[in-house]
């Protein structure tokens, strides 16, 4: 009966929908699948989601009030969030193209469609029962025409928080917490190892390159920057917290980025960017180079902040910290 009125749904959608979509010059972040907007830190917790044994469904409290959900949903489609929805096992459909192109998902979503808040059509044809998107999205009255949707405000809620919410959407809070608990142990132990072997004021930089300019991260931006200032309390520098803490990141010239750079330096190296910079004297010339203290993380498989992505970054600092 579905297939049925499909079309019709499609044409009463695709009539008064105004789409649209944002583009951003600025360094992805975790989380921010079609836009960018500044992330802040202060989490806002929602209420565990309550039963509704009858129907299948509960009712989420989600940011924008009450939404009745599937209680196992089966064709999620993750327009934000989708590695968060991954970690967990959650059924999707669709995710966004930044997420497609994750190195990290690959195998996982090789079957998922990619699909963005501008495509009704395709939303519609991809029959989910629960769709995930951003608030800074467009179309979010149409899409929950299609079905439920839960809306999230990129900042609104810090990495671990966040992570929470998606285990409260998908009834897996309990194994959520679990992880959270157990994840930020390991790496505050491995952040105090860090301390031990360099030193407790020892400093680490995280700095990317695309195609015409260079990026210091502040503590909240993915890259691994939740993990380093956050879950291990290392520090950052005094340049780059003055300039990139407040903001999330701060632009740079290549001339200046000595005066940037930490003990260790965090490199977010494109596997298709141009690494010229690599064989500057200016590059050459910084100390945590000159010493070997560069830890090169793959920008594609960076850029989130979610479970999957946070035990590969560990894994990496703690070979590149303590191995070194």
């Amino acid at each position: 009966m579905k297939k049925v009125f499909l079309p019709v749904i499609l044409m009463f959608v695709l009539i008064i929908s105004a789409c649209g979509g944002k583009q951003s010059s600025e360094p992805s972040h975790a989380g921010a699948s079609s836009s960018a907007a500044p992330e802040g830190s202060a989490p806002a917790s929602s209420e565990a989601a309550s039963q509704n044994p009858s129907s299948g469904t509960v009712t989420y409290e989600s940011e924008n009030g009450p939404v009745e959900i599937p209680a196992n949903p089966q064709r999620i489609i993750g327009l934000t969030n989708a590695p968060n929805i991954i970690s967990l096992g959650g059924q999707l459909v669709g995710v966004d193209e930044w997420t497609k192109k994750n190195p990290l998902f690959t195998d996982k979503l090789a079957s998922v469609e990619t699909v963005s808040d501008a495509d009704l059509e395709k939303i519609i044809e991809l029959e989910p029962d629960l769709i995930i998107a951003g608030s800074w999205m467009s179309n979010l009255d149409k899409m929950s025409e299609i079905a439920p949707t839960i809306i999230y405000t990129w900042g609104k809620l810090d990495y671990l928080a966040q992570q929470l919410e998606i285990g409260k959407l998908l009834n897996k809070e309990a194994e959520t917490q679990a992880w959270i608990d157990d994840f930020t142990s390991r790496a505050k132990a491995a952040g105090e190892a860090i301390k031990a072997k360099h030193g407790a004021d020892v400093t680490v930089s995280v700095l990317e390159y695309d195609a015409k300019d260079f990026y210091v991260f502040g503590n909240n931006w993915a890259r691994g920057t939740e993990i380093l200032y956050q879950a291990m309390g290392l520090k950052m520098t005094d340049k780059v917290e003055a300039d990139a803490l407040g903001p999330g990141y701060y632009t740079l010239s290549l001339e200046v980025i000595p005066e940037y750079a930490g003990d260790f330096i965090v490199l977010s190296k494109s596997s298709t960017g141009d690494n010229a910079f690599l064989n500057s004297e200016t590059w050459k010339n910084i100390p945590a180079v000159k010493d070997g203290k560069v830890i090169e993380i793959d920008t594609e498989a960076s850029s989130y902040s979610d479970p999957t992505t946070l035990e590969y970054l560990l894994d990496i600092f703690k070979k590149g910290f303590l191995e070194n």
